[in-house]
């Protein structure tokens, strides 16, 4: 899967799958993919991914609204996420209408994850839409095949949010053999990090952490801050937020109550009908928290979501450029070849 040149552009799977020029994804953030970001990462060749509940519960848009936003600051293609765990069937009746209504809007490129994939591929498929899903090892990237998706974005163990458990080598060894477009998920913080996936034979890369450093992202200054004084050592997986593993910031708070979910809650995680329901109270709960922490006033008790890419980011830069360092680097390497 090595990028080929045509006219003075890279091409790989994604960027023929997205229709863009660079092969970078702004991941989707809860909750920091502001509109503005989302825009910025499009407008500069990449593609910049709607993240459907930051855009409406955080940043106060009707869904359709935001896309029409999204579209007035940019033409290039954008796309979504959707979240398709099972927990709860009015979640679900609503993701499906704004999956509805991002097709309507002109959406073609969708990512999914936390759930089957089939059904939103057999809605955006006749539309001519794309769909690649989250996967942290074979048997989910597998499961999302069997479901019908284009692409696997590989989520290895250097991510921010639910991280998997490979580097990014061992998990591009275990999945190429698929024949699908792999994108690499996790410790791309740096123009050299991007380079190096895509030696590895990855069709593109998703980052989240390193677009939260960006001017147009809205999260705030501490939290920028935080991020670009971080090391790699500073990033732990805490199952306090969510239920599960989530990579954040360690900060004296997540010190001082650790990381370990309670005896209650891992008690009910591991009930066969428990789980949705704790599960449920883990998203309300974090979901206000989360808000709270990356575009409020700073607190004592904030998590800052963020990947072991820290260790490659050392300033705050405007979407643009941090997109045109990443393609020059790899512009370079395929020069070099």
């Amino acid at each position: 899967m090595r990028a080929n040149v045509d006219r003075g552009l890279f091409t790989t799977p994604l960027t023929r799958h997205a229709g863009v020029e660079i092969p970078i994804i702004g991941g989707a953030m809860y909750p920091c993919g502001n509109p503005e970001l989302t825009a910025a990462v499009s407008a500069a060749g990449g593609i910049g991914i709607v993240q459907p509940i930051s855009l409406t519960y955080v940043f106060g848009y009707d869904f359709r609204a935001g896309l029409k936003h999204i579209r007035a600051l940019t033409s290039k293609p954008i796309g979504m996420n959707a979240l398709i765990e099972q927990s709860s069937q009015a979640y679900r009746e609503k993701m499906a209408r704004w999956i509805d209504i991002a097709l309507e809007e002109g959406v073609r490129f969708f990512i999914t994850s936390l759930g089957k994939p089939g059904w939103v591929a057999r809605r955006v498929r006749p539309a001519g839409g794309v769909v690649y899903h989250d996967a942290t090892e074979w048997k989910w990237a597998q499961k999302g095949l069997d479901e019908g998706v284009d692409g696997i974005i590989a989520v290895n163990n250097r991510a921010g949010g639910h991280a998997g458990g490979k580097d990014a080598r061992a998990l591009f060894e275990e999945l190429y053999k698929l024949n699908v477009p792999l994108i690499c998920a996790g410790g791309i913080g740096a123009p050299a990090d991007f380079a190096e996936a895509m030696r590895l034979g990855y069709a593109g890369a998703q980052m989240g952490t390193r677009f939260i450093a960006s001017v147009e992202c809205r999260a705030s200054d501490a939290y920028k801050d935080a991020i670009v004084r971080a090391t790699e050592k500073d990033i732990v997986l805490s199952e306090r937020i969510t239920g599960v593993p989530l990579a954040v910031i360690r900060t004296p708070y997540v010190e001082r109550i650790g990381t370990k979910a309670g005896p209650i809650a891992r008690w009910m995680l591991r009930g066969g009908r428990t789980k949705h329901w704790m599960r449920m109270i883990y998203a309300l709960k974090s979901m206000w928290q989360l808000k709270r922490a990356a575009i409020g006033e700073p607190g004592p008790k904030d998590y800052w979501q963020a990947g072991k890419s820290v260790a490659g980011i050392d300033a705050v830069e405007p979407a643009a450029a941090i997109v045109r360092h990443f393609a020059a680097a790899w512009r370079q390497e395929v020069i070099a070849d």
